[in-house]
């Protein structure tokens, strides 16, 4: 029997990085230096009866926690399973299917996975030679909706204020500004979602040691929020992740940093060392480096078979093949370059 499906997925793989168990683990960009002291607490003290019952509608004491830490009313907060979910919710949200996303080659993977999966159409467009964003080039798509991860991932470079602000002015529609590691970078923009035109996603799966819990948010005006509110459903953080994670937005905030600062430190030594191997890395505001090396995925592969794990791409715009290091304790790091010196030799 034929099973019925969509035409429009056939074509579109799993997303399934390259991804195999190993004792480090540099490839996704997390904090390795723990969990935020407050929300290990919550963690022990959550009992089987916060478990058994379905959490708030729309998380609004995790609205509130995000509101306070970034200073901004909680009508103009919307949260989800990570950011990535409350970035699919505002393709849903304001984009009909065949519409036109446009956004910078290259940068975050799911960007074009989420176009095709909400039936859209997608314009990549080549940041510039400088690795700053073609404000021209995003506006002459025409899109309706323009992306912009910065610091970007997978390069760790940042889109320039200037840029950015003419990308706003200029826009067609909306402006979804990714700001997934702002907290790793000299400069934020999210002054940005006072703009009529413009939500800012973040995360707290980086800086804030939460992946395995999946919370993201975004700020923008509250007419942008409600619509995105509603292409999300009412559960899409948990009841324990909830309470997690605004314990540590309320309470953890200096020990978020601390170890932001630390990361940052460990990228600075990581270029260095680099360097002395004749690497030269991308400029990065962000917890990871991007290094341009031919044969990059094949590098990987053999780092993997000495027990370490980092994200290779293969033949990206304008800088072609690349491995890209997480920021971790520096005892991982020099496990990192250990394979890494064995597999050059």
């Amino acid at each position: 029997m034929s099973l019925p499906s969509r035409a429009s997925y056939r074509d579109i793989p799993l997303y399934s990085p390259s991804k195999v168990k190993c004792g480090v683990d540099l490839s996704d960009n997390t904090n390795l230096f723990g969990m935020p002291p407050s929300a290990e607490r919550i963690l022990r003290e959550t009992v089987a009866s916060q478990v058994s019952r379905y959490p708030v509608g729309y998380a609004p004491e995790l609205k509130q926690a995000v509101a306070r830490y970034t200073g901004v009313d909680a009508s103009r907060v919307t949260t989800g399973c990570g950011s990535d979910d409350v970035i699919d919710s505002t393709l849903r949200a304001f984009l009909e299917p065949g519409e036109l996303i446009a956004f910078p080659d290259p940068t975050f993977v799911m960007m074009s996975y989420f176009s095709k999966v909400n039936g859209l159409r997608y314009a990549a467009v080549p940041l510039q030679a400088d690795l700053d964003i073609d404000v021209d080039g995003l506006l002459a798509t025409g899109a309706k909706l323009l992306y912009v991860c910065s610091p970007n991932n997978p390069t760790g470079t940042v889109a320039s204020r200037a840029a950015l602000e003419r990308l706003v002015d200029n826009a067609p529609g909306i402006v979804l500004l990714d700001e997934a590691y702002a907290e790793f970078a000299r400069e934020s923009h999210l002054d940005l979602a006072s703009r009529p035109n413009v939500l800012v996603t973040r995360t707290l799966s980086k800086a804030f040691g939460l992946a395995g819990l999946r919370v993201g948010y975004a700020v923008g005006n509250p007419t942008l929020i409600a619509e995105v509110e509603k292409a999300r459903g009412p559960y899409k953080v948990t009841g324990l992740s909830e309470r997690m994670a605004a314990a540590a937005l309320s309470e953890d905030l200096p020990w978020m940093k601390a170890r932001a600062e630390e990361a940052l430190a460990i990228r600075a030594r990581l270029v260095a060392e680099l360097e002395k191997l004749g690497l030269k890395t991308l400029p990065s505001e962000a917890n990871f480096v991007m290094v341009p090396l031919p044969g990059a995925p094949a590098v990987a592969e053999r780092m993997r078979q000495r027990d370490v794990n980092v994200r290779a791409f293969q033949g990206l715009k304008g800088i072609g093949d690349a491995l890209r290091i997480g920021c971790a304790p520096w005892t991982q790091i020099e496990a990192a370059l250990g394979a890494l010196r064995e597999t050059l030799r």
